[in-house]
This record gives structure tokens, C-alpha cells and sequence, in this order.
């Protein structure tokens, strides 16, 4: 059977799925300061980070239309998958559930399936990498929904912010506290909720010492590791990164580690320095 896997444009594109034409990134609209930025491959991060860093507003993204999903759906597949940012954070899940009721309308029995990721970045790449494993094992398609639902159900995110002017401007964090939290260094570490919200779970004077109780918290988190991928993308710190990798790589047995870059959304979210996990 043929499969096609849709992502909306918060989870970011493994290097070799953009060559691939099963897999299509659906873009968000990015605003800052009455300006839209299609987060797509046109997107550029430092460009994008240092009008967010000028722009006294707070970012903002408008979700992919039903009819753009619509348009991702009408395709030639046998199986067809969306994947969306949390449906607690955007309205993209309703969107692209509202674009496949739309082409069933036109094309009935067509086998389609959108997931709410309950994540965001890294989350989705990662259910995007079960789905395909899925497909490629030669699941039927009710299996492929029942084993991701699951993986789901069992995932968690963890992210840590480096700057909290994204957080301060769109009122998640006082002025005050926030100048606060930036005199005395101190950096939240967060994490998902099981409805795919976002809590804090951290904080940590110092980004080395706050990267270190996120990794406690994602070793405390994460059962059967060495059974699992773990998926790190960061917002222009590559090093940052990297030495993440390393100090869970110490801690407990992964069957994969991939590094990402940040798209326009996750940047959005994270902002410049910020790193998010997922497993």
C-alpha cells in the first residue's frame, strides 16, 4: 500500500523526507510586528530571530487552512496522515480535521487520519518517523493508527528557554518577573502536559544547570529508553545541542538520537538559544 504523511510545519522535515514525496510539510503563518512569514522552506531563522528580538509585540502563527490541508490530502495514496501541533496550542488539528471531512464530502472512503500530536518540533517528527516505520512494517491502516495512538499516549516534550521575551510579551511571564528571572539568570524548564498543554516543570539559575534538570527529568520520564529514538532539535545552538546528546547518552541506552534545526514555528516557541527534546 502507498502512504503519504503530512506535518504541519511546527514539526520539523528529517533531510530525507524533503526529497521524498510521501511526506509534505504544511506551513503556518508567522506574524511579527503586522508582518507574515510563511514558515516554509523560504523560512530564515536569524532573520526571523532578530525581528522578533526588534518587534516590541509578541510573534504570533495563524494555522494552515482547511483548504491547504485539503489540498495535502487529495493525492493518489492508499493511506494518508496528517500530523498537527498540539490542538492545546493551535487550531491547526480542527483545521486539518475540518480539510479531510471536506475532500471525504468529494471523495468518500478515501483513508485518511489526523493526529494530534500533543507536542510540538521534535514530537512530530517523531510520530511522523512511527507512522513510516508503521507503513513500512506492512501494517494495515486501523493498525497504523491504533500502535501511533499509542506511541503518543506515551510520548513526552521537554524544552528549555535561553531568552523569556517570548514568554514576557505574550503575558505567560510578568515584566517584572521577567526581569527578574533575566537578573538572576534563571531559566525554566518546561515540559507537555498529557493534553499536549505546556507546564513548567524546572528552573535552574544558569542554561548548563537547567539543561542538567532536563535531562533528570527526561531520564525520570522515559521508560524502555534503549527501545526508543530521541529527537533534540535547538533554535541557533548546535553546541548546545550536541552536549545534550552526550550528557543522556550517559545516562541511559537510546536506540537513536537525531538533531534538528529549528523551523520557523518551533523557533517561534523556543526563541533564540532555546532546546527542545522529545521521546
Amino acid at each position: 500500500m502507498s502512504y503519504k504523511i503530512i506535518i504541519d510545519s511546527c514539526g520539523e522535515l528529517l533531510d530525507q523526507w524533503k526529497e521524498d514525496q510521501r511526506f509534505e510539510s504544511v506551513a503556518l503563518t508567522l506574524n511579527v510586528g503586522g508582518e507574515n512569514i510563511i514558515d516554509d522552506d523560504t523560512f530564515n531563522q536569524s532573520i526571523f530571530l532578530k525581528k522578533v528580538a526588534e518587534c516590541s509585540e509578541c510573534p504570533k502563527s495563524a494555522c494552515p487552512s482547511p483548504e491547504r490541508y485539503m489540498r495535502a490530502f487529495d493525492c493518489d495514496a492508499d493511506h494518508i496522515y496528517a500530523v498537527t501541533l498540539s490542538a492545546e496550542l493551535s487550531g491547526s488539528y480542527n483545521s486539518a480535521v475540518l480539510g479531510k471531512n471536506l475532500l471525504l464530502e468529494e471523495k468518500p472512503g478515501r483513508k485518511i487520519h489526523v493526529f494530534n500530536s500533543k507536542s510540538a518540533s521534535v514530537g512530530q517528527t517523531l510520530i511522523g518517523m512511527k507512522i513510516q516505520e508503521c507503513e513500512e512494517a506492512g501494517y494495515p491502516f486501523e493498525k497504523v493508527i491504533e500502535t501511533v495512538d499509542a506511541y503518543i499516549e506515551e510520548q513526552h516534550t521537554f524544552f528549555v528557554l535561553d531568552n523569556l521575551e517570548t514568554l514576557r510579551k505574550n503575558g505567560r511571564l510578568s515584566k517584572v518577573k521577567a526581569l527578574v528571572a533575566s537578573a538572576l539568570k534563571i531559566k525554566p524548564v518546561m515540559g507537555s502536559t498529557d493534553e499536549g498543554a505546556i507546564c513548567q516543570l524546572d528552573q535552574a539559575r544558569g542554561i548548563n544547570k537547567a539543561l542538567v534538570k532536563m535531562a533528570q527529568q527526561i531520564v525520570e520520564k522515559t521508560q524502555n529508553s534503549g527501545a526508543k529514538v530521541l529527537a533534540i532539535s535547538h533554535c541557533n545552538c548546535k553546541e548546545r545541542a550536541q552536549l545534550l546528546q552526550k550528557a543522556l547518552q550517559e545516562r541511559m541506552p537510546m536506540k537513536d538520537v537525531v538533531i534538528l534545526d529549528t523551523a520557523g514555528v518551533s523557533s517561534m516557541y523556543a526563541n533564540d538559544g532555546g532546546v527542545i527534546v522529545a521521546v
